[in-house]
């Protein structure tokens, strides 16, 4: 092949050119993201059940459905909650690689066969299917001017109307929520009123249900009419209210004395806001907030972007006065990010430059392995697109490591045309051809071992193995890529653009390059010698490299094993909860001090709170804050990364009294949790109920702590608290003549608040809802004041025969696979890992009580399975390489003499990662693999050689020293090239940085003990086996062979 093209340049440029152009126009066609889709994908069933407890609501609603979710293709685990307010969430989780258009249709269709056993009421309001999203994009934040007048009811009406519908058609969002309430017509009934007039208020209810109505009052004139019609039009009547004071003439009854009893007499009406569970802020000041999830399909770049274009379009037909913001953006980290890697890579090539220019001191030489670089980058762009891949740091990644190894083969390439072209002074075209003659084999076997030790990672499943999949199918690609150019540009710029060299006139001979190439050449003789020595005791330095894969395999387990490396993505989220009993109003004391705390913190930029909606759950004693933190550049210091500031920011909120509060950084990959940390999820399989379930969470949490490996741990969700029990005497009741429907409804719109029906308003159909005036639901003395009508007509109240009395109980059940559960949170004290974190949980959980089990979620759950993968992935890996090697060779005793320096590439990786206090993750594992394939790539150019010189009759020690002296050179200048391109990683700063260093120092402490390493054992390996198995005898009988001496055919090794 490679003769082929140094016979026909013209064609290799021509391939080249091709190559280049596929990856230019496949650049702008390819999607940008921090990660590819490695979150699960998730989808989200809720309905409501008004007026039921949280006990009632899991038993009649949530374990129905439940039960019926169980076995739907790709189920990976399920969670639902059942609260105080009538709401079921149910979020089912698929594994990684589920359609989500498939998973929805597969959720729908499992709904269908429960909904007809679910109470009336749930199948009236219906199950909403939607794709799920478990965290936020952005934030778009609505405020007016003071002197416009408008509060955040205004505003939140003005965003219901103009804005909010335009950014759910924004491509590529998933949901768009309003933190706020549009109008609504709010009707106050004051129960004392009710008394003397004989109402109740299931009477107001029935009247504005009658007296607000849409009339379809049909037409005059049309078909069939009186013979001779002439005229026909449509008949209008007036039906549905539009102000209050329409509404307040609505009649109740008529008097005795014909005086007719009005809505006004005995409400309050006024147009205000439809709901009142939600308040929320920016830094400090009152603001209608939207919260926009991304799509399980959707590109946050884009969808970003897409939304500023939008409120950029908007802006002018806003109200005076009225603004927008975007204080909360998650997508900065990502183009940061990105950004970060690109300038990594740039820096990576000038590097390997650099190396290359030191090593071959001429442009010449230099510029042919360089070209090789961005054809081969080229051609993988171009292959990420037909695959479906993005830009993201794990593709990223893969090219910054790939682009030492682009270099490699082209390196040998050059090297080896030009010290023939000095040893032998023949022209640069024949000099190629013999180069070619000699490394074609080494070529293909470097590039079947880098491209095998990654095949493995393409084909594991789940999150995991998403993330292993672009990494490693990048790699293979850019490798392929390098290595054919490698054997037909690279020969064939050398064969045309080198210039022919005097016999011994490799190098300078003057000058610093002449010092440098003096020196190099007694350490190339100084280095054969001691290659010499050592084969010479092959034993004993067998024994040493026993002791030293053992000390490898000591260290490896001693390594604290994680997931992922935290980064700093430049925001926080802290919850916030006041005892269950709080109202809003003591909540908004505590989320004041939040906000002040936060703002007053160095590093912070905005806060934007959301009071009555935590990731907890939603209540008036719940709050959730975003907190954006200032640009990378500005928060250079240790103390004000993003860690620091979490540690900083929930040591001031544990001061806040009357409240539970505290900061934490979000998850490495966004759609694995809601924070970084564990995720642990307690259930009770024996149904032993909550007071039991409450209990054993106690005990996990007392055992939390007093470890001193676990740090700070929390209890995810509405905590159990006071609860007033109403108690209905049935036979009182009866005796009454009061019905339970009646009591129900009374109570519902009374103390909840019911919707009638609607009314137009500006051109939008808005709610009309009825709720008891503030004073009647302040306490328990007023409710048992209210009047129920009944079946006589008379009216009775409540304490006649219902009493009530404090409870304790749960705000909220929730449920985890079908078992109730309760949601531990937490995450490694100082100085410990994730993964002992982890270890220390299941040791607690070992405690329980019988009955009592627990299970991982989200990001934890890819953590366990992930650190099982890794040393089967290893495994594969090294069996894959030996394969393909023994294959291309026809041994298993070469192959063998190859695979043994593996563990002394693995001894820099460990070692360095153990000095550095990195952990255990996936990145490590990456790094691991691809210094598996390095470490043989050394190996494999001195065997190359080797076994050629022995096939030529030389003596073992003889040509195992004299490869050794032949490849120590292009040995150095690809290692040392590969470890200047991985560099910058390894000391990288700012966003991504600790994934960068995570992958970068680990490859960097394999490379060099690899090639220190390789260079002193790889020779005496090689000596070693072939003495051990023969095989060196039967290469110098083919040799004789050869020469016309017939040999037998021996058997591979």
């Amino acid at each position: 092949m490679a003769r082929f093209f140094i016979d026909n340049p013209v064609l290799a440029w021509v391939i080249a050119i091709f190559i280049t152009i596929a990856g230019v126009l496949s650049l702008p066609s390819l999607p940008v993201a921090q990660y590819p889709d490695v979150a699960p994908p998730q989808v989200t069933i809720s309905t409501r059940f008004a007026g039921s407890s949280p006990e009632d609501l899991y038993l009649q609603v949530t374990q129905p459905i439940e039960e019926e979710l169980n076995g739907i293709p790709g189920l990976l685990y399920f969670e639902s909650t059942s609260d105080t307010t009538g709401s079921v969430t149910i979020t089912v989780t698929f594994a990684s690689g589920t359609a989500i258009a498939q998973a929805v249709v597969e959720t729908q269709n499992r709904l269908r066969r429960v909904e007809a056993s679910l109470p009336p009421q749930v199948r009236q309001e219906g199950l909403l299917v939607e794709e799920a999203g478990t965290s936020y994009l952005l934030f778009v934040s609505l405020n007016a001017d003071p002197e416009v007048g408008m509060d955040t009811i205004a505003l939140a009406d003005f965003a219901t109307r103009s804005v909010l519908n335009e950014i759910r058609r924004v491509p590529g969002v998933g949901k768009a929520q309003l933190f706020s309430a549009e109008r609504a017509m709010r009707i106050w009934i004051d129960p004392a009123k009710l008394v003397g007039l004989d109402l109740s208020v299931t009477d107001i209810t029935a009247a504005i249900s009658e007296q607000n109505a849409q009339v379809a009052a049909g037409s005059v004139g049309v078909d069939p009419a009186p013979e001779g019609q002439q005229v026909q039009a449509t008949l209008l009547v007036t039906g549905q209210l539009r102000t209050p004071e329409e509404f307040g003439q609505i009649v109740l009854r008529a008097r005795d004395d014909g005086a007719l009893v009005r809505l006004s007499d005995v409400a309050r009406i006024e147009v205000d806001a439809e709901f009142y569970s939600f308040k929320s802020y920016l830094n400090g000041q009152d603001a209608a907030q939207i919260g926009i999830q991304l799509s399980p399909t959707g590109n946050a770049l884009d969808t970003a972007q897409g939304i500023r274009d939008l409120l950029e379009e908007l802006q002018p037909s806003f109200p005076k006065g009225v603004h927008y913001a975007i204080p909360y953006d998650t997508t900065p980290f990502v183009s940061a990010s990105i950004e970060k890697v690109l300038h990594t890579l740039l820096e990576a090539v000038a590097l390997v430059f650099v190396v290359m220019l030191i090593f071959l001191q001429s442009f010449r030489y230099t510029v042919i392995p360089m070209l090789v670089v961005p054809i081969a980058l080229a051609g993988t762009l171009a292959v990420m697109l037909a695959a479906g891949f993005s830009i993201n740091v794990l593709t990223m990644f893969a090219m910054i490591l790939a682009i030492g190894i682009l270099v490699d083969d082209a390196i040998v390439v050059v090297e080896n045309v030009e010290r023939i072209m000095s040893e032998e002074g023949v022209s640069p075209r024949e000099a190629s051809k013999k180069a070619m003659g000699q490394i074609s084999g080494a070529i293909v076997g470097i590039t079947l071992a880098l491209m095998a030790v990654f095949v493995p990672l393409a084909f594991f499943p789940g999150s995991v193995g998403i993330i292993y999949q672009q990494f490693s199918l990048t790699m293979v690609v850019s490798i392929f890529f390098s290595a054919f150019l490698a054997l037909s540009l690279t020969p064939a710029l050398c064969a045309t653009f080198l210039k022919p060299i005097p016999k011994g006139h490799a190098h300078a001979k003057k000058g610093p390059a002449g010092w440098f190439n003096r020196n190099f050449d007694r350490a190339s003789k100084g280095y054969s010698g001691l290659v010499g020595g050592l084969t010479r005791r092959a034993g004993r330095m067998m024994v040493i490299y026993l002791a030293l894969v053992a000390g490898l395999g000591w260290f490896y387990v001693q390594i604290p094993s994680a997931f992922l490396p935290q980064e700093d993505q430049g925001y926080l989220i802290a919850s916030l909860q006041s005892p269950p009993e709080a109202t809003s109003f003591r909540m908004r004391e505590v989320t004041k001090a939040a906000e002040g705390f936060a703002l007053a913190s160095e590093g912070v930029q905005d806060v934007v709170t959301v009071q009555g909606f935590s990731f907890s759950g939603q209540g008036p004693n719940s709050a959730i804050s975003f907190v954006t933190l200032k640009d990378w550049a500005e928060r250079e210091r240790p103390d004000l990364s993003a860690g620091a500031l979490a540690g900083k920011l929930s040591g001031m909120l544990f001061s806040i009294r009357d409240s539970f509060a505290f900061a934490i950084s979000p998850p490495p990959i966004p759609g694995l949790g809601n924070g970084s940390g564990f995720s642990f999820r307690l259930q009770d399989r024996a149904n032993q109920g909550n007071a039991a379930l409450q209990a054993a969470a106690g005990q996990i949490m007392a055992g939390g702590a007093e470890s001193p490996i676990l740090g700070q741990m929390y209890i995810e969700g509405l905590q159990p608290g006071p609860q007033l029990n109403l108690r209905v005497d049935r036979e009182k009741a009866n005796a009454f003549g009061v019905t339970f429907g009646e009591i129900n409804r009374t109570i519902s719109v009374a103390l909840g608040s019911g919707y009638m029906n609607d009314f137009p308003n500006a051109g939008r159909m808005q709610s009309a809802i009825v709720q008891a005036e503030g004073y009647a639901r302040a306490n328990i003395d007023e409710v048992m004041k209210l009047n129920v009508r009944n079946v006589q007509g008379g009216m009775v109240p409540l304490s006649s025969f219902a009493t009530a009395e404090w409870g304790f109980g749960p705000a909220q059940i929730v449920g985890y696979n079908g078992y109730p559960s309760i949601r531990i949170n937490g995450e490694a004290a100082a100085g410990y890992s994730s993964g002992e974190a982890l270890a220390e949980m299941e040791r607690l959980a070992a405690g329980l009580p019988q009955g009592f089990a627990f299970e991982w979620t989200g990001q934890s759950l890819q953590e366990v399975e992930s650190g099982s993968q890794a040393p089967i992935l290893i495994g594969l890996s090294v069996l894959f390489v030996f394969l393909c090697l023994a294959g291309l060779y026809g041994s298993w005793s070469i192959p063998l003499s190859v695979m043994l320096i593996v563990p002394m590439g693995a001894i820099g990786t460990v070692a360095a990662v153990t000095l550095t206090g990195l952990q255990n993750d996936v990145f490590f594992t990456v790094g691991l693999i691809t210094i598996v394939g390095l470490s043989a790539k050394n190996a494999i150019l001195i065997v190359e050689v080797a076994k050629e010189l022995i096939a030529e009759g030389r003596d073992l020690i003889e040509a195992t020293s004299e490869a050794c002296r032949l490849r120590f050179r292009p040995i150095l200048m690809t290692s040392l090239a590969f470890t200047m391109g991985v560099l910058p990683m390894a000391v990288a700063k700012g966003p991504s940085a600790a994934s960068q260093n995570a992958i970068g120092i680990n490859v960097v402490g394999g490379m060099i003990s690899a090639t220190v390493l390789g260079l002193l054992f790889a020779p005496v390996f090689f000596v070693f086996v072939m003495k051990l198995t023969g095989t060196h005898r039967r290469l110098q009988g083919h040799a004789t062979g050869d020469e016309g001496t017939a040999t037998a055919t021996q058997p591979a090794e």
